[in-house]
């Protein structure tokens, strides 16, 4: 197996683990009428999930550095797999949360350690264009994870879902399987487990780009988490109209991903990261002054998805880079203030939303972009170069 088909499968895994982070929001009123319950107290599912897949995003990156990550990918999907497929049987609230919860623990190894092994599967050079193509793949799960949920649900039921993803799940775990001494086997049995941390987060080059992934998370995924709540109210389309319009945004991703690792050895890294900015401020003021007009609604959304892999993928090659030795904490730190990030513009953008309308909401996102934009020239000193190493010991 090659470099490209690696790549493509660990995109796959991501796909489905993107996915099933949303999958709950559009069958959460088929799962209360169900189990005899308020809405409201349905939406415990989407903490017992979120809780768990932040916090272990931290635990599985020393794990990885100090028994594998092929082995942490493998026991994860493994486990991902089996917890999806148990949320299919549960009978109450509470069991279903219980499974939810362990779908979280196993799903958060995914994406950082599949990162991790891009980084130590493809050279510097060609870097850029492999995380971004792994993605924009990923992303596209989370884009299509409403019209695909809302569709199964319809068509089948709730528990139909997690049959379908439980099986989906399964396909790439034999293929992992099937070419799992193809995969590169890089470990360190002396990584310390928080010492890496603690470097990475004293040196300044680090600090500040997690510092950039911190806020890209909150402003970019801040306004792509209100994107099908926009579109809802603006059209009154149902799940699968939002869905398929939404798809725009990871189309974008995997089209961005390609098209930013070429332009990068031209351009530099700098270029790309200020174009992914500019692009996703311009997408949120799109969306604010002509949301109204599914025209330039949909070339927005691509856009916001183009400006998000330009800007993500820099971000995460440059932190490839840091720690070659505990590169699985490296990516770990990134997942962890990415999706934290992406929690807090959430929440941020949902009283934002209340308070001043959901319009409103993408033009503040927008506004703080560009001030991000402006912060990443202070924070961002080497434009020629994609990173300056962090050497992290290993013991």
């Amino acid at each position: 197996m090659n470099n490209n088909k690696i790549i493509i499968l660990l995109g796959l895994l991501g796909f489905i683990v993107m996915a099933d982070n949303w999958v709950v929001s559009p069958i959460l009123p088929a799962i209360a009428e169900s189990l005899g319950i308020p809405v409201e107290n349905a939406g415990i599912l989407i903490s017992a999930y979120m809780i768990p897949f932040g916090i272990f995003q931290i635990i599985y990156g020393p794990l990885a550095d100090r028994f594998g990550k092929k082995q942490i990918i493998t026991f994860a999907i493994l486990f991902f797999t089996v917890a999806t497929g148990l949320c299919a049987l549960a009978g109450s609230l509470n069991g279903l949360s219980v499974y939810r919860a362990l779908t979280g623990i196993f799903a958060a190894a995914i994406m950082p350690i599949c990162m991790a092994l891009i980084a130590d599967l493809v050279p510097l050079e060609k870097r850029h264009m492999a995380i971004g193509t792994f993605m924009g793949i990923a992303f596209l799960g989370q884009g299509l994870s409403m019209i695909t949920g809302g569709a199964i649900a319809y068509f089948l039921n709730w528990r139909g879902v997690f049959v379908v993803y439980a099986v989906l799940s399964f396909i790439p775990l034999i293929l992992i399987l099937k070419n799992y001494k193809h995969l590169p086997d890089t470990r360190n049995p002396q990584s310390r487990f928080l010492g890496p941390y603690m470097e990475l987060l004293t040196k300044r080059n680090s600090l500040f780009t997690y510092i950039l992934i911190l806020l890209e998370g909150i402003f970019i995924i801040g306004s792509f988490s209100f994107l099908g709540a926009y579109i809802s109210k603006t059209y009154s389309f149902n799940y699968l109209g939002i869905g398929a319009i939404m798809t725009a945004f990871g189309v974008m991703s995997i089209v961005g991903g390609r098209l930013g690792g070429k332009l990068v050895p031209k351009t530099g890294p700098r270029f790309i990261l200020t174009l992914g900015l500019i692009f996703a401020l311009t997408a949120d003021l799109v969306i604010y002054l002509s949301g109204q007009s599914l025209g330039l609604l949909i070339p927005g959304i691509g856009l916001l998805g183009l400006g998000f892999i330009f800007t993500h993928s820099t971000l995460l090659t440059r932190a490839t880079e840091f720690a070659q030795k505990a590169r699985g904490t490296a990516m770990s730190l990134v997942a962890f203030c990415f999706m934290g990030g992406g929690g807090i513009g959430t929440a941020l953008g949902g009283k934002i939303a209340t308070v001043y309308g959901l319009s409103t909401l993408f033009l503040i996102y927008g506004i703080m972009l560009g001030i991000t934009l402006c912060l990443s020239f202070f924070l961002i000193h080497n434009p020629k170069k994609t990173t300056e190493p962090v050497s992290v010991p290993a013991n």
